[in-house]
Formats: C-alpha cells, structure tokens, sequence
C-alpha cells in the first residue's frame, strides 16, 4: 500500500531551518566583518544573524528531539547519528591540532621569528606567565570530576536510576559553570593582554577557544537536564544524553593537552605570576 514504511530509515521532512540557517550564518559572518571594519551597519547585521542562528538552534533541535521522542530514532538512524557525532568530534579535533601546532612552532622554532619574539619562547615582551599550579591545576581537577559525574550520569541512565542522572547531570553542569567562572577570572588577572606576540595569541586563541566549546558543553548538558526532568531519555535510546558526554569527555582531553603543553611546558623557565 502506498505510504507505508518497508524499512528502518526515518525520512525528513521538507524543512525550512536549514535555509533560514544557512542564510542566517551567512549574515551572521558578514556582520562580523563588517565590525571589523567598524561599519556603521555592522551591529544590526550582526545582531541579526545572531538571531536568525538562535531561532534555528531552538526550532531545529526541538524538531529532533520530537522525532526522538515518537520513536523515529531507530537503531539504524541512531547508529548514522553516532557516526556523524563522531566525525564532528574528529573536526573539532583538527580545529585544535592548528592551535597546538602553531604553539609548538613558535616555541621549538623562536629563531626563525626572532625580530618579532627575540629569539626566546616565552618572548622577551612576557615578564611572566600564569602559574600553572595555581588556578589551572585546579580547572584541571575540575574538569577530570566533571568526566566522572558525566560518567556517573550515564551509568545511572543506563541502569534506569534517574535520580542519579539527574544528580550526575547537576554536578557536572555546576561544575562547568565554575570552571567557565575561574577562566574568566584568570584572563582578568592575567600578566599579559591579547595580541601583541606570539605567546599571548597563541594562549588565548588555545584557551579561549577551548573555554568557548566548555560554554558549549555546559549548554548541552543543561539541555539534557532539562529532557531528564521532562521524562525523556531510556536506557535503549538516549542518543542526545550521548552525544553531550561525548563531547564533555572531548572537552576534557584537550584540557588536559592544553594544561601540559601551554601552561607547564609552554612556559617553563619563566617568571610566574
């Protein structure tokens, strides 16, 4: 008979967010520069490609978590989306690889741009760096406590304890909230300001970007508390739950590179602040 299903798939719908999303990065790139150039449109181009990219967040994944939620989510189609969280994953992965080879470059290879660092890593222009025992060994902690309650979330998920999940998914998002807290607090104390070297780009960029995918995960997470109280998630079918572990598990092993290369061993020898 025509309309009925004779196999695993889930086929979507005709849609209008990815458009509206396409078109809204698309403004939302050309705002940004447009403010680098301090255009005087840039704000409302940029404000609304802003919009346009939070309207489709929302509309977009809600979409997905209702179709979840009425069982098109099949084994098959769950294994395809563990696949595509996968290479995700492995993207972002490259994405640092280029922040941890240029880091590596300027501070094996100081000679070869000595008229901008003085031939020394960190360059003269760093008095001193961050204490690497001090607040970032203790971000670290925290992360590797945050890996361990995600964990302890998703084992409770598994054996159908929600309480559990629930607490678990608590603890690590209040400790991603901290850490986020502690960052934004060890940039305002830093000894050294964005740009004008190689050190402090690099270290920020690294840093940064990485305290940027940790305001990811947080939200991500919070999105899974939010489904936890809401009833959604089984211990067969709770891919969004998985994918944000994953992730946070992503998180925290880049952490864990950026705290040994950038902070031990990216400024050994120099003066600590």
């Amino acid at each position: 008979m025509a309309g009925n299903v004779n196999h695993e798939y889930h086929i979507l719908e005709p849609d209008i967010w990815p458009f509206l999303g396409s078109v809204s990065a698309l403004t939302f790139t050309s705002g940004m520069v447009l403010y680098m150039h301090e255009m005087a449109s840039a704000h409302l181009v940029l404000g609304l490609g802003i919009a346009g990219l939070i309207a489709t967040f929302f509309a977009w994944f809600s979409n997905i978590v209702k179709e979840a939620e009425r069982g098109d989510h099949t084994p098959v189609v769950q294994l395809h989306m563990r696949y595509g969280m996968i290479l995700f994953i492995a993207s972002e992965v490259m994405f640092f690889v280029g922040w941890f080879w240029s880091w590596f470059d300027f501070a094996l290879f100081p000679s070869e741009i000595s008229e901008v660092i003085g031939g020394q890593f960190p360059p003269k222009a760093i008095e001193a760096v961050i204490n690497p025992f001090s607040l970032p060994l203790l971000n670290t902690l925290i992360l590797l406590c945050s890996g361990t309650t995600v964990t302890w979330a998703h084992h409770s998920l598994i054996h159908g304890d929600r309480e559990g999940l629930k607490k678990g998914l608590w603890l690590t998002v209040l400790l991603g909230a901290v850490f986020t807290a502690i960052q934004a607090y060890e940039y305002a104390a830093a000894p050294f300001e964005f740009g004008g070297n190689t050190y402090s780009s690099a270290f920020y960029m690294a840093t940064g970007f990485h305290g940027f995918h940790v305001l990811i995960g947080t939200i991500f997470l919070i999105v899974c508390l939010v489904r936890t109280y809401k009833g959604h998630f089984t211990p067969r079918q709770h891919f969004g739950f998985e994918a944000a572990a994953w992730y946070w598990h992503f998180v925290d092993v880049v952490w864990l590179f950026l705290f040994v290369v950038v902070y031990v061993w990216g400024g050994w020898g120099a003066a600590v602040h």
